[in-house]
């Protein structure tokens, strides 16, 4: 099977130059310390803009992706991040631009803090946490490592995990926000034991700190008050992520914006009070008092690329499902769904929209997909189908028609068809099993989603039997969300359920096998376990719900020889018999055979082994 196809995509752009009077998404807003200009990043590159609005200037043109700029005490030089490397490495310039200096070199990802004096940077990087450090070891908690403007060895400044640093003007007092575990940081209105908090620590020869904030939801990036007796931030104490104030105590907070729909991030602050910030995609400004104001930008930059690009793809395909012939491969390639023929160079688009497209299955009869796709506000469930009789492959297929099977005010994704044909299983609101008969479109519950919890998309799993009447899927009944047993749960959603492994560790990715008389999975129940931590070594078991494939599987090789001896003589006097009817008869009973449906399967559950 060859692995290279043509991808041809169509970019947004009408000119050779284009002039953006009100650009969207500009990130990581910084305001230099006179207050006269702001840096900020925007598609990649890094911009500066007069702090009262008009025409950006684009100080970085490298391919690469550069970002999160800051400034120099100064305001003469701009340090950022660029990937142009391959990782994100520290770099700085002369603020009017020109080329940069690179001046770490780590294979780790490395992003600016600020500057701690006028020759040097902090920064933050996950490369090696001190020996002393208490902190669970994980690539999650960064590092703060200081380099000099121009160049040289870097030294570790601190291994607690410390994020969006903030140094007063006597450089005697730290502001910072903590990390005290995983969670997106873009994620909105998040509750729990580890949200960010402020913090102060006060340098000397012996650091103190002292937790400033203590909302139980998220407080973060603290800048400054101009006077040092106080500082800004961001927090969700209202509702949205907005910009407040608090002392130094961390008792008298006071809300300064009141943007509602939209979260505030990326905030700074100059040598006179101004604060910037980012929200809804734009930039604003805002001084203690008065009303937040919009930076009108304009930005006029050359294109840099064409209208239509031609790719030659060798990998980033996802979602591969394989169709039931063999002859078709489906998979997604930047959010859309493409077939491709496994013997030849022919590849088929088969959706083409702005959306993201994922968690692919071919129908029993090959001539559907379903698929998952984020349209709208929310993510449905939808299908594709060939429409002409004699089309066979999705690949040459005249005509194609989208469906849409599931789509309403609840996330629904990770379709799969049950073996029949005649259904689809699907999850609604991350944990929720539910199914949808194709013919009435009438949809059922099979497990509520209290049984189970999702930590990130794509970790439930769930799998049809062969005779479409029962699922394995994963569920929680001892212990807590990530000590999971396996469930055999029946599809018409009665309810009817069976915990089948009950061990009180991880039991994951159950699979029918030997026509649904058993079952494997995986288990960390023995051996290296999981006890309050990380880190588990899981073993594949197999489990039987039928005695004889239970007693047959137990066979030596020896007697598996003599049973495979007795069915050949049985199976040669049964063709002897049947080379005396007539063929046409036999045709037809072959026929009849092959189009009966799969006996349902019988469980011996208490004597399951």
């Amino acid at each position: 099977m060859k692995s290279l196809f043509i991808l041809t995509s169509a970019l947004l752009f009408t000119a050779n130059v284009l002039a953006e009077n009100d650009p969207l998404w500009m990130r990581y807003p910084a305001i230099s310390p006179n207050g006269e200009t702001i840096a900020f990043t925007y598609k990649g590159d890094i911009y500066t803009v007069p702090a009262n609005g008009g025409k950006a200037t684009q100080l970085t043109t490298h391919p690469a992706h550069d970002t999160r700029p800051i400034w120099s005490p100064d305001g003469s030089k701009i340090a950022f991040a660029s990937d142009r490397n391959g990782n994100f490495d520290i770099f700085i310039m002369d603020m009017e631009g020109g080329s940069p200096k690179q001046l770490t070199t780590h294979s780790a990802n490395e992003y600016p803090e600020t500057f701690s004096d006028a020759k040097h940077i902090l920064y933050s990087a996950a490369i090696q946490q001190d020996a002393k450090d208490s902190q669970f070891p994980s690539g999650q908690f960064p590092q703060i490592y200081r380099i000099g403007i121009n160049g040289g060895r870097p030294e570790l400044y601190s291994s607690l995990a410390m994020e969006s640093l903030a140094l007063n003007k006597k450089g005697d007092k730290l502001l910072y926000q903590d990390k005290k575990g995983y969670e997106d940081p873009w994620r909105k209105h998040h509750q729990s034991s580890i949200t960010r908090d402020i913090w102060l620590c006060t340098l000397g020869r012996e650091h103190s700190f002292q937790k400033i904030t203590s909302f139980k939801g998220e407080d973060r990036n603290p800048v400054w008050v101009t006077d040092g007796s106080s500082f800004y931030y961001l927090s969700e104490e209202k509702g949205s992520f907005n910009i407040f104030k608090n002392d130094l105590t961390g008792r008298n907070s006071r809300q300064i914006t009141n943007h509602t729909m939209h979260p505030v991030r990326f905030l700074t602050s100059d040598n006179n009070g101004n604060l910037c910030y980012g929200y809804d995609g734009e930039i604003y400004t805002v001084k203690e008092g008065t009303q937040p104001k919009k930076v009108d930008v304009q930005i006029i930059s050359d294109k840099v690329e064409n209208d239509l690009i031609h790719q030659l793809k060798a990998s980033g395909a996802t979602d591969i499902a394989v169709s039931p012939n063999g002859k078709e491969v489906a998979f997604i390639v930047r959010g859309d769904v493409y077939v491709t023929s496994v013997d030849y160079e022919t590849t088929k688009q088969i959706t083409n929209t702005p959306q993201q497209e994922r968690d692919l299955d071919f129908s029993p009869d090959g001539r559907s997909l379903v698929y998952s796709a984020e349209r709208g506000e929310t993510w449905g469930v939808y299908q594709s189908s060939l429409v002409r009789k004699n089309d066979k492959y999705f690949t040459y297929a005249q005509e194609l028609k989208e469906e849409p099977l599931v789509v309403n005010s609840q996330t629904s994704f990770q379709p799969m068809y049950s073996p029949d044909g005649k259904e689809v299983a699907f999850l609604e609101n991350r944990t929720t099993l539910r199914v949808i008969n194709l013919k009435n479109k009438q949809v059922r519950t099979v497990l509520d989603g209290k049984y189970n919890y999702s930590y990130a998309d794509g970790d439930q799993y769930y799998q049809w039997s062969p005779d479409s009447k029962w699922f394995l899927a994963k569920y929680i009944a001892i212990g807590g969300w990530n000590n999971t047993d396996i469930v055999l749960v029946k599809a018409d959603g009665s309810g009817e359920m069976t915990n089948l492994t009950e061990s009180g560790y991880s039991d994951n990715n159950a699979k029918w096998v030997l026509d649904g008389k058993a079952m494997i999975w995986s288990s960390d129940r023995a051996g290296y376990r999981s006890h309050g931590s990380w880190g588990a070594e899981d073993d594949i078991y197999i489990m039987f719900f039928d005695g004889e494939a239970y007693d047959k599987f137990r066979l030596t090789k020896e007697e598996q020889a003599l049973l495979d001896e007795e069915k050949e003589d049985k199976d040669k006097d049964e063709k002897d018999k049947d080379s005396k009817k007539d063929k046409d008869k036999d045709d037809d009973k072959k026929d009849e055979k092959a189009d009966k449906p799969v006996e349902p399967l019988k469980f011996d559950l208490a004597n399951r082994k």
